[in-house]
């Protein structure tokens, strides 16, 4: 049985340090790729899939944040202030829990960037995550038509959907997209402050409840200056 988040967390905190100089002034996810900065590109996308609530939460820059978004209505902007603290990527989610509520929710990275192919892979995700046998699951990007991307990969992905992490020397075909549907339950025991995600993530794939979904559509991977150029390129293309 599939269950539809009404509200979603969005991870507006870090530094933004490979994207230098562009965030040598302003926090990444306002950095404007194709017209409009990538945090607006993420939000637009929650709004088309009826997202009520989004949590932001912000640390670099904060301010210049909570003054872009402060007029949207869809969805609903709820900051979470972690100025004063460092909680990494997961430490954010947990702070924010209180929230977020106890039903699964929508989890993205501000810095994000999909172009969707013939459905929402945001109602898609909705559609495939079965609380019954998952915890997690994850959106997953084909390395080998992803835009700006050069690594090994993240994961190999079973015809089930089920997930396993690439070994060290591996090379595998998925690349986590940045976006996700999280289980609240996952949180019940986690540390408290600084700790990333996929020890969450490393966790629900030992006990086989790491899931992903392939991307319907094209990714881009906005991390370095030169990036932003190949991303409105593909934007350009897609609307040509």
């Amino acid at each position: 049985m599939s269950v539809k988040p009404t509200k979603a967390m969005v991870l507006a905190a870090g530094l933004g340090l490979r994207m230098r100089p562009l965030t040598e002034t302003m926090p990444k996810p306002l950095v404007a790729v194709a017209g409009q900065p990538l945090l607006d590109h993420v939000l637009d996308k929650l709004a088309a899939a009826d997202i009520g609530e989004a949590v932001v939460n912000v640390h670099y820059l904060p301010d210049q944040i909570i003054d872009h978004v402060k007029s949207r209505t869809a969805p609903k902007i709820i900051i979470s202030d972690e100025r004063d603290q460092v909680l990494g990527t997961g430490g954010g989610v947990k702070k924010a829990l209180p929230l977020l509520g106890d039903a699964p929710f929508y989890h993205l990275n501000a810095d994000t960037l999909w172009i969707d192919g013939a459905r929402s892979n945001l109602v898609r995700l909705a559609e495939n995550f079965d609380p019954a046998k998952m915890d997690i699951l994850l959106l997953m990007a084909p390395t080998a038509n992803s835009i700006g991307y050069s690594g090994k990969g993240d994961y190999e992905m079973r015809a089930d959907g089920t997930l396993r992490r690439r070994k060290e020397n591996q090379v595998v075909p998925f690349v986590y997209a940045g976006v996700a549907i999280l289980s609240p339950a996952i949180f019940a025991d986690a540390p408290s402050g600084e700790f990333a995600l996929t020890k969450l993530f490393d966790r629900a794939n030992e006990a086989e409840r790491l899931y992903g979904l392939r991307l319907d559509g094209v990714w881009m991977h906005v991390g370095t200056p030169d990036a932003v150029r190949a991303a409105e390129d593909a934007f350009l293309a897609s609307v040509a």
